[in-house]
This record gives structure tokens, sequence and C-alpha cells, in this order.
């Protein structure tokens, strides 16, 4: 099939590559000239374990290239994924001006049938609007078809969740869109995936839902960890004896430092707005939020409680910086609000990540950024472990020791053993432990 992919953010790059390497011939479109430059260069923009192998094979093999042409791409193509992104705005509502915008040069450029596919996160309804959009401002009537697929893309795992999905979904309204989507998706399907066939509302619905569930589940535990910690219980333990429990299953009940990244927070903030415009009640949705951002806080307070509550000039060192392991995302990255936190009260931070460094530059000022994790924590007051890199999980507990100035530790992310760091000489603190 002749597909283009309009956006080559995380969701475009990652699904234009992955439907290339399905034998689709794929071009890829972007307005970022340097993106693009880079990616025809077989350099990417984000860091995703496999990606890049995958981008460098099928450029070889001529099935996916990048363009800024977006003419060249509609016309191209049979079908066309719109994969922009829609970032939340102050009030929490889904910022839809890219997608618009690209619906508009869908219609301008038409040259024959098409099936427009909006991969974009959107409020339920706006598959409906980019029909009509396309329609009213096309040049030449042509027959089209707006389908709704969500993406469910795990940073980190973005490859194999496209090959290997829980669940595919697609929203349409009438037959013909569905036996093209159903073509596209054939081979994956062939392993044993299930493909959910919805309407457009539904399935636009699912994506904001299901983010929405999985948050509110991280949210739940961090509340619970405080819990623990007030009367002695442990929380990774009370964690894995509710995930035990076969109707909830044990993912994503780990307490932390709160979630981050791309999608939990601007999907459940605009699902809240959504719930609102629609006169329905979110105070689930809004505790859900309101927990997230209090636990990144308590953070701080944790560090304060072991240094004391006078900040200033102590050097507090972060392992980790990224939202999660296995990415360089910093967006609504925990780390950002615990270090403007701790400079607040005058510390001075140290940090270190494997891949994230040059992201976080973007988001954090005045901090000192090291080429290792034992460099970071030299000197350091207090190390806070912030993102659970597996590369900090089997620590030398001597080096770091003599290493660091005051021996106090707060693991954010719960990896090691409070009775082993305690018994090494730390001061240690986790989440609910």
């Amino acid at each position: 099939m002749k597909i283009s992919m309009i956006g080559c953010g995380y969701v475009g790059l990652v699904t234009g590559t992955c439907l290339a390497n399905l034998g689709n011939d794929v071009i890829c479109v972007d307005v970022d000239k340097a993106r693009i430059e880079g990616l025809n260069k077989g350099v990417l923009p984000i860091f995703e374990p496999g990606l890049r192998d995958l981008v460098e094979l099928n450029l070889r093999e001529g099935r996916l290239r990048f363009t800024l042409d977006i003419k060249e791409a509609v016309q191209f193509s049979d079908i066309i994924f719109i994969a922009v992104g829609t970032p939340s705005a102050e009030n929490g509502v889904a910022d839809l001006s890219s997608v618009f915008s690209v619906a508009k040069d869908i219609a301008i450029h038409m040259n024959s049938y098409k099936v427009v596919v909006v991969k974009s996160t959107v409020p339920p309804g706006t598959c409906s609007r980019i029909k009509d959009m396309i329609a009213s401002s096309q040049r030449r009537k042509m027959s089209f078809d707006v389908v709704s697929n969500p993406e469910f893309l795990r940073e980190g795992e973005a490859v194999n969740d496209f090959m290997l999905p829980d669940r595919i979904v697609i929203g349409v309204d009438n037959d013909a869109a569905k036996k093209i989507m159903l073509d596209i998706y054939k081979p994956i399907e062939r392993t044993g995936r299930p493909i959910l066939v919805a309407d457009m509302q539904s399935s636009e619905l699912i994506k904001y839902a299901s983010n929405a569930m999985l948050a509110a589940r991280i949210s739940f535990m961090n509340e619970i960890s405080h819990l623990c910690r007030a009367v002695g219980a442990d929380v990774k333990m009370v964690a894995k004896g509710i995930g035990l429990d076969n109707r909830i299953g044990p993912r994503f009940l780990q307490a932390g430092a709160g979630y981050g990244g791309s999608c939990f927070p601007k999907d459940v903030r605009a699902l809240i707005h959504m719930m609102g415009e629609s006169n329905c009640k979110a105070r689930m949705m809004g505790s859900v939020d309101a927990v997230n951002e209090d636990q990144k806080l308590f953070v701080a307070e944790k560090v304060k409680a072991l240094v004391g509550n006078d900040l200033k000039g102590r050097k507090i060192a972060l392992w980790g910086l990224a939202f999660k392991p296995k990415t360089d995302d910093m967006r609504d990255a925990p780390s950002i609000v615990l270090v403007r936190e701790l400079q607040k009260l005058g510390a001075v931070v140290s940090a270190f990540d494997p891949v994230a460094r040059n992201n976080a530059k973007k988001f954090l000022n005045d901090v000192e950024y090291s080429s290792n994790s034992y460099d970071a924590a030299r000197d350091s007051d207090c190390l806070v472990i912030i993102t659970e890199w597996d590369e900090f999980r089997e620590l030398d507990k001597a080096r770091l020791k003599s290493l660091m100035k005051l021996p106090n530790i707060v693991d954010a992310r719960n990896i090691y053993e409070p009775s082993d760091m305690r018994a090494f000489g730390f001061n240690y603190e986790g989440i609910g432990r």
C-alpha cells in the first residue's frame, strides 16, 4: 500500500517506519527541515530502542522516505495518517490546531480517493469535524473517508507495541474504509492480536479512557504509599498482594515520584476539560491529577527530611531525568518539578541521565550535568533516584558511600531494598516503605 504519515514525532516516526517494515511504501512528512534532513541520513530525533535499525533498513530498501513536501505526500498515497501533536493548553483542552491545519492541506492537495486516518490523540467528535473540514476545503470534490485509529505506544517499547499490540482500535463509519484498515493491519492480526472495530466517537474516547485508567492506578498507589508509611506497611508488598488478584493484575501499581511524559498528563487534563464541557463532574480524574502533582513535590519533602529544611548551598544529586527509562523524553517529567523546587529552596543540583541530558537542558537551568552516575553523586548531601534506569539497580555501595558527603538516599522509584541500604550505612528513604 502507498501510505503517507503527516508528522515525524514519536508516534508518526515509529508508526511510519513499522508500516514500511511490513512491506508498504511509506512517505513521512514534517515541517521541521533539520529533522527531515537528519532522518533521510538515518539520524533520529528521538531515542527509542530498535527504531534506528528499522529506519536504516527501510531507507536502504526504498520503502521509507522523508520529505517536507506535503503535496507530494498526499498525492503519492492512498492512505494518509495524521500523527501531529495535540498538546494541552493551560486549561487542559487539547490543542487541535495542527490537526486541522493538516486536514486543510490534505483537502487542498487531494487528487483521488483517500482514507484519512487520525492517529493523533483527539477528543470525541474530532474525526467528524475533520471530515466536514476536508469536504468544505476541497478545491475539487473527491470522495474520501476519515477513520479514527488511536495509538497505544509506550515510549521505550514502541516498536514492540506496534508489532505486537494488546489490541488495535479502528473507528469507522462505512465498510469500504473498514476493509482498507483491516488490510493494513492484516499482518499483525495474523499473529493473534485482536482488532476492535468501533464507531469513531468510541474509538477516540478509548484512547483517553485507557490512559486515564492507567494514570488512576498510579495515583491510587501513590496515595496508598502515604498510608503504608504511616501504619508501617510496605507499599511494594501491598502492590504485590493487590496485583495477584486476577481482576486487577500487577501493572501500573508501582508507587513513586508520579507519572509524566507526553500522554498521561495531557490526556487526563483533556478528559477533565471534556467532562466539564459536557456538564459531567470530574471528581475522580481531578483527584488523579492532583495526587500526581503533589507526589512530585513529596519527593522534595523526603530530601528535607534527611538533609534538613535549610537546603541553601546543599548539593543534591539526581540519578535519572527522563520521565521513564528507555527514553529521552522530558515532557512533564517529575524531575522538572523536583529540580525547580530544590533550586527554589537554595540547593545545588547535579544530575546524570544516560540519554536525556540534551533534552533536559531545554527544561532545566543551572544544573550540573555529569558524565556518569558516580560523578553526579560526588560530594552530595543527598542522592535522589528519580528514573529507574537498569544501570542504577546494581550499584557499588562502597564506592557511592565514599564519594558522597553525606550518605542520604531518597529512592523515589523503590528500586533498592531498604534493609540492604540501611545495613550498609545509608540513610535511606523510599516511597511508602
